[in-house]
């Protein structure tokens, strides 16, 4: 049997607060999910004057990023060339979902919504880079 790391409680604090500040600080109201690589949600936040329904494409940007291993950018090209991809279950094609990658596993993913989506992936970035 093989351990594997997996995300904590702190880990997903840590995140989601580098997160919040790069928001704040462009003065942008956006919902942050983060979750684990099964895509399951273990931090949320939505900050003041965020839309309601970027709570929900947060979370989903989050656990596309967490099942494909990839940014929801790189499936947001791809989808120009393979309309296709859009036929999988559960998946937002829309820039701002991020996995979090550790020792070369994927533990999870940050996803943002409520501005532009380049701005949303910086938010998540944000969150990413303090792992």
């Amino acid at each position: 049997m093989r351990t594997k790391p997996v995300l904590t409680e702190s880990d997903t604090l840590k995140i989601i607060t580098a997160a919040k500040e790069e928001a704040v600080k462009n003065n942008w109201k956006v919902s942050i999910a983060i979750v684990d690589d099964g895509g399951h949600l273990l931090r949320f936040e939505r900050l003041d004057g965020a839309s309601v329904p970027s709570s929900l494409i947060a979370i989903g940007k989050a656990k596309t990023a967490a099942l494909s291993k990839l940014s929801t950018k790189l499936l947001e090209d791809g989808v120009k060339e393979r309309p296709a991809l859009l036929a999988f279950p559960d998946r937002i094609a829309v820039q701002g979902g991020l996995p979090l990658m550790y020792e070369g596993e994927c533990v999870g993913a940050v996803g943002v919504s409520g501005v532009k989506s380049a701005e949303d992936e910086q938010v998540a970035d944000a969150g990413v880079k303090v792992l």
